[in-house]
């Protein structure tokens, strides 16, 4: 006689078919019932088919269910929403650099609306002759202002400009000039009308004061009041020009000498750098041209 085992010792296997034989009697017993009733009832054999499941199938057996397969349409579908989303990112990008651009742009042109002009002076009337000009004191009715010189219709214009009153001098403004190459030491005044004429060598209003960044133009006469400009003519590049203030001596060296025309003013235009100009009447005794010796700041 087999010796009775003890549940604890049975395997699973065995457990479910001593389950499934029980079920089974419990089922043949109620048929049994049943038929001595008269009632008769047919089952499924549910418990065949519950055995056989789990013999068929164990935990090392099942698998995860397999991913659906991806139909074309919707990997198309898919391809079209992400170019979709990159053009929009590409859009934004190009819409961002655009408007930081026009916002450069507005910046510019504001910057550009409120910046004031650089204001550079200008005389306010061109001279129409060279200074110091006069008639030769041998001419009938002797030296006087050449009015010949100027344009009959301009002749009011330089009239009123000779009656304006002189600036008062500064401290940076020339009172005496030296050329030892021809012995010239003579002062300086402030215009170079008729009458300013007569005391020296007279500074043009409104050009450069020594050192100064300009032209500086100094005129004298050549053969009347005392003939302080007769010898420019002798004057050759490289010889020097001393022009004072009150507390400075400034010292230009001669670059170009010219004979000119009474009209031709453009000796009288600021220039780029430090430069002295000075104007006299020219031949000696026929006074109808002008001498012209310029030199720049040593």
């Amino acid at each position: 006689m087999a010796c009775r085992r003890c549940p604890e010792d049975l395997s699973i296997e065995e457990l479910q078919r001593l389950l499934i034989e029980k079920r089974r009697a419990e089922r043949q017993s109620r048929l049994e019932r049943f038929r001595r009733s008269g009632r008769a009832v047919i089952l499924a054999p549910e418990e065949e088919v519950g055995l056989e499941r789990m013999r068929s199938t164990s935990p090392s057996d099942e698998a995860a269910p397999a991913a659906a397969p991806v139909s074309k349409r919707r990997r198309w579908l898919d391809r079209l929403l992400l170019a979709v989303e990159v053009l929009a990112v590409v859009g934004l990008v190009l819409v961002l650099s655009s408007g930081f651009n026009l916002l450069q742009q507005l910046n510019q042109e504001v910057a550009g609306a409120l910046k004031q002009p650089t204001m550079t002076p200008t005389p306010l009337v061109m001279a129409v002759v060279l200074p110091s000009g006069h008639t030769p004191p041998t001419a009938p009715g002797g030296a006087r202002p050449n009015e010949a010189e100027i344009p009959e219709h301009l002749r009011p214009l330089v009239q009123s400009l000779a009656a304006m009153p002189l600036p008062t001098p500064g401290p940076g403004q020339p009172i005496r000039i030296r050329i030892p190459a021809i012995g010239v030491d003579a002062p300086v005044v402030q215009g170079d009308g008729w009458e300013q004429l007569k005391k020296g060598v007279g500074h043009h209003i409104g050009s450069a004061n020594p050192g100064e960044k300009g032209n500086m133009v100094l005129s004298g006469h050549d053969d009347i009041y005392g003939e302080v400009f007769r010898d420019l003519d002798r004057l050759k590049p490289g010889d020097e020009i001393i022009v004072y203030t009150h507390d400075k001596a400034y010292t230009y060296i001669v670059t170009e000498i010219h004979i000119v025309e009474p009209t031709d003013v453009q000796w009288l235009a600021p220039t780029d750098r430090p430069t002295v100009t000075l104007v006299s009447c020219y031949p000696y005794m026929v006074d109808n041209k002008r001498i012209i010796v310029r030199g720049v700041l040593k």
